[in-house]
C-alpha cells in the first residue's frame, strides 16, 4: 500500500485528496483493477474529524478497496464548494483510473454526517449540468457509481442538524441544501446507516432520503441501529479508546454490511 496525496485542480488549496492504493503483486493479478471508495469525514463543516478518515480508509482497504479522503473546505467555504470538490475527486480518480489500478465503473462516494450531505449531493446533482459546467467536465465523468452514507445530514427543513446548514448556506440556496427534494431516477444506489436514538442528526434525515430513494425506484439498503451515539464513526479501537463505552456495539456492523452489499454491486 502507498498514499498519495493530491491537489484536486482548479479546487481550493485547503483541499486534498489522500489516495491509498494497494499495490499489485507480480505473483497475483499484476494487471488488478480495484473499486476505490472516496471517504468525506463529518465535523459540521467546522472542521473534519479524524475518526471518519483516515481509519475508515483503512478499513476499505481491509476489504481489498482502494480508499481515498476527501479533505474538503470548511467554514467559511459554501455550497457548491464541497459539491464541486467531490466532483473533481470523481473526475481525478476515473481520469487517471488505469495508473491508479481503479476499476472506473466501481467509484462509491462515502459520507459521515455532514460529510453525507457532501456525498449525497454528488448523488443527486452529478447529472445536473450546471454544477458540472462549473468545472468544464462533463457529467459522465463525475457520476458516482454508488453512495454510502453514515448517520447523514440529508435535510434543510424540520429536521435540519441547523449547525451544518448555517455553515453550509449562501444566499437563496436552502432549498437545494435539502437533498430530499433533489433524489431522481439517475441517482446512483445507496447504503445508509443510522443510529435510532442519534440526538444531533435526527434518524428523519436517513428515512427521508431513503423515502425519496424509494419513490424514485432507485436501489437501497437502509440500517437502523438502536445504540450509539452521532459519530461513532468504525465503533472500534482505532476510533476510541479502550474504555468507551462505545465498544462492542452492534453498530459496528455497518462496515461489512457495506462491504457486502458493494460487491454485489
Amino acid at each position: 500500500m502507498h498514499e498519495i496525496k493530491l491537489n484536486l485542480n482548479g479546487q481550493a488549496e485547503d483541499c486534498i485528496l489522500s489516495l491509498y492504493l494497494i499495490s499489485n503483486s507480480y505473483e497475483v493479478a499484476p494487471s488488478r483493477k480495484r473499486p476505490v471508495v472516496i471517504i468525506c469525514p463529518g465535523g459540521g463543516f467546522n472542521f473534519l474529524s479524524f475518526r471518519e478518515a483516515e481509519p475508515v480508509a483503512i478499513k476499505m482497504l481491509s476489504y481489498g478497496y482502494h480508499a481515498a479522503v476527501l479533505y474538503y473546505s470548511t467554514e467559511p467555504a459554501k455550497f457548491p464548494t464541497q459539491l464541486l470538490q467531490a466532483m473533481a475527486a470523481v473526475n481525478e480518480l476515473r481520469s487517471n483510473a488505469d495508473e491508479y489500478n481503479i476499476d472506473p465503473d466501481r467509484i462509491c462516494i462515502m459520507g459521515f454526517s455532514a460529510g453525507g450531505h457532501v456525498a449525497a449531493s454528488l448523488g443527486v446533482f452529478w447529472n445536473k449540468p450546471y454544477y458540472s459546467g462549473l468545472l468544464g467536465i462533463d457529467p459522465e465523468a463525475i457520476m458516482p457509481n454508488a453512495l454510502c452514507l453514515g448517520y447523514p445530514v440529508i435535510t434543510s427543513g424540520d429536521y435540519a442538524h441547523e449547525g451544518s446548514i448555517e455553515n453550509l448556506e449562501g444566499e437563496n440556496n436552502r432549498l437545494s441544501l435539502s437533498l430530499e427534494k433533489q433524489v431522481s431516477d439517475e441517482t446512483p444506489p445507496c447504503f445508509i446507516f443510522h443510529t435510532l436514538y442519534d440526538d444531533i442528526v435526527p434518524i428523519e434525515n436517513s428515512i427521508l432520503f431513503a423515502k425519496a430513494l424509494k419513490i424514485h425506484g432507485v436501489p437501497f439498503e437502509l440500517h437502523v441501529f438502536e445504540e450509539g451515539p452521532h459519530g461513532i464513526s468504525l465503533g472500534n479501537t482505532e476510533v476510541y479508546d479502550y474504555n468507551s463505552p462505545n465498544l462492542g456495539l452492534p453498530f459496528a456492523a455497518w462496515a461489512d454490511l457495506f462491504n457486502s452489499w458493494f460487491c454485489r454491486k
